[in-house]
């Protein structure tokens, strides 16, 4: 049984990855939780005191949100009709990152599917501000879904690393378990500094090469270049459906976090991005 929250603002954008998630896993039993956090345009000052239904007050927001999550079950169910796969609605008022974290932990969640921009999202960001927020809070995989990406099957996976992560501490086992999943081929790809590796790096190496013996995969060293741009690159030599990280201070994806949405950040990437956590 595999668990999955897809959230969503009930967006076309949010639709479309809900829409991949679905397909990507159609031969797997699974639950899917739908999620939408909502905030009122006016925080009410019975939203502070508590629950408004403790008040006799009509919580307006709830019930909206709980309709328009009935209403993308209902559309996901008719168009899909998949025997192996439920679905349940939660709708709640917190921010999203908090949400997600709350019914992750609580319903043990394996991974979260979404799109990289909400409604209003600008081609020249990477990710928008609710996926920055979900990638920065929560503890397990984020699955981030371009709108434009027409569903292909994993088939090969990009993983770069500079080795500076103790894959201990990485959630790699959800990333082996996916690529054995779809039959996928990993594509581990390092770029090459003048002074080489130090011992920990080496260790780390090792380890993952260990790791990757029943793996379908190949390591790449790459000469010295931004890692950007090294990605770039090996997209156009060799097609990948999909393009995996760990999230750690060391890779790119730590400029995603100094300010909700950053422009121009050079990735040119139109493939699903996995972001798997790190326990610093």
């Amino acid at each position: 049984m595999i668990r999955v929250v897809l959230p969503t603002d009930f967006s076309e954008q949010a639709f479309h990855a809900i829409s991949y998630a679905v397909k990507l896993l159609e031969d797997s039993t699974c639950i899917f939780y739908l999620v939408h956090a909502y905030t009122p345009a006016i925080y009410r000052v019975d939203y502070a005191l508590g629950s408004p239904g403790q008040f006799g007050l009509a919580d307006d927001e709830k019930y909206r949100a709980e309709e328009a999550l009935e209403k993308t079950r209902k559309r996901m169910e008719s168009l899909f009709n998949i025997s192996k796969h439920t679905y349940i609605t939660h709708a709640a008022f917190n921010s999203l990152g908090d949400e997600i974290e709350s019914v992750s932990q609580k319903e043990n969640i394996d991974f979260i599917v979404m799109g990289t921009q909400g409604a209003t999202g600008a081609k020249e960001i990477l990710f928008g501000s609710n996926t920055v927020h979900v990638i920065q809070k929560s503890s397990i995989p984020v699955l981030a879904v371009p709108y434009d990406f027409e569903y292909k099957p994993p088939n090969n996976i990009l993983f770069p690393t500079d080795y500076e992560v103790d894959y201990n501490k990485a959630n790699l086992d959800f990333l082996l378990k996916f690529s054995k999943l779809w039959h996928s081929k990993l594509h581990i790809m390092h770029v090459t500094t003048p002074d080489g590796l130090d011992l920990d790096q080496e260790n780390h190496k090792v380890f993952l090469e260990g790791k990757m013996l029943e793996q379908n995969h190949k390591f790449y060293d790459l000469p010295d270049q931004e890692l950007i741009e090294a990605i770039n690159e090996f997209q156009k030599e060799t097609p990948v459906e999909m393009l995996a990280m760990v999230k750690n201070k060391h890779t790119f994806l730590e400029r995603l976090f100094v300010e909700p949405t950053i422009k121009n950040i050079g990735l040119h990437t139109k493939v699903p991005f996995l972001v798997l956590p790190y326990q610093q």
